[in-house]
């Protein structure tokens, strides 16, 4: 017997409401037969459709995305502070001894360091350029470092110092999102990202992954840097402030109180609820958690970055100043909140592109600034933690996206008039310090005058795998299928990248 007319309208505009849900995601993702995975798999050997298969079948609980999850084996780090310098610091005046360079300065630049070589402005043949800063050898470690990070050199015992990292980018912001996410182009998910999703995170009443921005400017490569890409959205860095309110709307506008507020974050998310039982949307789960991480975010975020709380010789140790947006104040952030069980905290600090164009860009004039500003607050937040007795499980990095020229820049062919540098993406210099790596310890070489590396070269690739391994994560099983079929990491599934064994203790 056929059902009645009316009973197939109704299921006809149940099935047109439902597709008014679905979105390009559900549709790459559902709507696919698997041969283009099994091509690529017959291509690549990355992936098989069965790969595919058991990812899907092993799905997470979308209601608590970033409840904590265990790693691949015993970890040495559980949470991870990223100090970056954007613009990226000169290492040849701050790490890099380089007397032979000092012997050549102002001579022309040998032709064979120029042929088939791409710099952002250098043109026709530079001048050589030795350091504009005077160095010596640290007493405890015997590490050759530049007068400008006094206090940091109180703490050199404690990094691991490597001057032979490496990338293929010499802008800024394919640079910073290789450095990042592991890829030169937009749409990658990045390290913080990776992080909560492959670990989940310690603390219910704040983000797993939290950015802090100082410098006065934002990254050239934008938000994406702190993107989730193709992970799901509630991975993404949460972009806190260091003055005013730590997150804009936190505060309940005029006339709402707390229960109030509570009350309307029930009522959407029980919509929320009924859209999922209606499309199964996993993004509707993950909006749930987001609505309710946000209510217990109002009590538990004016806490964490209060740092008025602190006395004052904690602030006398940073430099700190409440109230204002200062790359020191996010260092003692950053601590307070790797206390709080976040998992991942992002340090940006804008202003290192020290092109010599104009006083802000002289290695003489604005550098010696930069370096004055992160010093002490770099140096306070490692001895922070580590009297603290979170040094040892905190990884801890700094650096910039790429290095500087031994060359001194000539935009267009002109002398700058200031002293400066151009890109240089062949060697530049990263430390590390806490959760498992060698401390007082330097890794990786470049020639006399700090051009090429001729020793332990370090791609970004491997600096990820080393951060995943030091979290207890293999990072080639760490994965999230994107459509087509292919199964994507951090470190990528086109190159081949290794752990820096070497660099642990």
């Amino acid at each position: 017997m056929n059902p009645p007319a009316s009973c197939d309208s109704r299921t006809s505009e149940f099935h047109r409401r439902a597709l008014e849900f679905e979105t390009r995601r559900h549709f790459l993702r559902q709507c696919t037969t698997g041969f283009g995975a099994l091509w690529l798999g017959a291509q690549t050997g990355v992936v098989s459709a069965a790969e595919v298969s058991r990812e899907a079948a092993s799905a997470r609980d979308g209601s608590q995305p970033l409840a904590p999850r265990p790693p691949h084996f015993a970890a040495r780090a559980k949470r991870v502070i990223w100090l970056h310098m954007a613009g990226s610091p000169s290492q040849l005046e701050l790490f890099e001894h380089k007397p032979a360079l000092t012997k050549l300065d102002g001579q022309d630049c040998p032709q064979s360091l120029l042929e088939g070589k791409r710099f952002a402005f250098i043109r026709g043949t530079p001048k050589l350029m030795g350091g504009v800063h005077p160095f010596h050898q640290e007493k405890k470690t015997g590490i050759w470092v530049s007068d400008r990070l006094p206090h940091l050199e109180q703490v050199f015992d404690r990094l691991c110092v490597i001057h032979s990292m490496t990338t293929d980018q010499f802008n800024h912001a394919p640079a910073q999102l290789l450095m990042h996410t592991g890829s030169p182009n937009f749409g990658g998910a990045c390290a913080g990202a990776w992080t909560t999703y492959g670990l989940g995170s310690e603390c219910e009443n704040l983000p797993g992954f939290i950015v802090l921005l100082s410098g006065g400017r934002m990254v050239d490569a934008g938000k994406s840097v702190w993107s989730s890409g193709f992970l799901p959205a509630v991975h993404q860095g949460v972009q806190c402030r260091s003055e005013g309110e730590p997150v804009l709307y936190l505060a309940n506008p005029p006339g709402i109180d707390r229960p109030l507020r509570g009350a309307v974050v029930n009522a959407i998310n029980t919509l929320n609820q009924q859209t999922y039982a209606q499309v199964g949307d996993p993004g509707t789960l993950a909006r749930i958690a987001q609505y309710e991480m946000a209510f217990r975010m109002q009590a538990s975020a004016s806490d964490a970055f209060d740092i008025g709380q602190e006395p004052p010789e904690v602030h006398a140790h940073y430099g700190t100043e409440p109230g204002r947006e200062s790359f020191a104040n996010n260092c003692l952030l950053a601590r307070r909140l790797v206390e709080r069980g976040v998992r991942f905290v992002q340090l940006f600090d804008w202003g290192w592109d020290s092109h010599g164009g104009g006083e802000s860009e002289g290695l003489k004039e604005g550098f010696v600034r930069k370096c004055r500003s992160v010093d002490r607050p770099a140096a306070a937040l490692l001895q922070d933690l580590q009297r603290r007795g979170l040094l040892d499980d905190t990884l801890v990095l700094w650096g910039g996206e790429f290095g500087r020229t031994p060359m001194r820049e000539n935009r267009g062919g002109k002398q700058s008039l200031f002293a400066g540098r151009d890109h240089h993406p062949g060697a530049f210099t990263m430390w590390l310090a806490g959760a498992g790596i060698k401390s007082g310890f330097e890794y990786g070489a470049t020639d006399d005058i700090g051009y090429n590396i001729v020793e332990n070269p370090v791609a970004v690739q491997d600096l990820h795998a080393t951060l995943l391994h030091q979290l207890g994560i293999d990072h080639t099983k760490l994965s999230y299928p994107v459509p087509g079929g292919l199964q994507q990491r951090l470190t990528t599934v086109t190159k081949t990248s290794k752990v820096l064994r070497d660099i642990l203790s």
